[in-house]
């Protein structure tokens, strides 16, 4: 699969360690994890290992969490895409840096993700997986024709009563939803 993909307004690519710390930057801003601010990176050793785990689902799978830039000034803005988890499902992920929320990138950039791990392996589900109340990042999936599949306690939150969601691309076999959900 491409490394580097271009969408309308997006530059997406694999991460490399030059942008560490301006990924480093969006995940650990408050805005971006307002609905679960237990998982802010405060250190960029938590960043790195994120990074090094989309590395390995490229290795893996030929295809991870992309890097996202503007395509007219190059910034990074956020980092997404489709993520392989356990080798059973697609994880179609998006964080976009606070100062650009609410102008449809994430939807676009999770949108190339699903389009690649449907080309390399179809017959994979896709899924999300957020908390209920994060109500955008709820409309984003399904704008992109996920539905939803599952719904329970947040098994480790915090917060007991934060509910998990599952969406997805299809019904999921027990084995997916388990992989789903860590």
């Amino acid at each position: 699969m491409a490394d580097d993909i271009f969408t309308d307004r997006l530059h997406l690519s694999r991460a490399v360690a030059a942008d560490l710390d301006a990924i480093f930057a969006i995940q650990n801003d408050p805005r971006v994890w307002a609905h679960y601010p237990s998982l802010r990176h405060t250190d960029p050793a938590t960043t790195l290992h994120m990074m090094e785990r989309w590395s390995r689902s490229w290795e893996q799978a030929g295809l991870g969490s992309w890097v996202a830039r503007l395509r007219e000034t190059g910034e990074i803005i956020g980092n997404g895409g489709c993520t392989l988890l356990r080798e059973e499902v697609w994880n179609v992920g998006y964080r976009i840096a606070a100062d650009h929320h609410g102008n449809g990138y994430a939807t676009e950039l999770a949108r190339a993700g699903i389009e690649q791990a449907r080309i390399i392996a179809p017959d994979r589900p896709v899924i999300a997986f957020l908390v209920e109340h994060n109500r955008v990042s709820a409309h984003v999936a399904e704008k992109l024709g996920l539905e939803l599949v599952h719904r329970a306690p947040d098994v480790g939150n915090p917060d007991p009563a934060v509910m998990r969601l599952v969406y997805a691309d299809r019904p999921l076999t027990p084995a997916q939803l388990a992989a789903a959900l860590g």
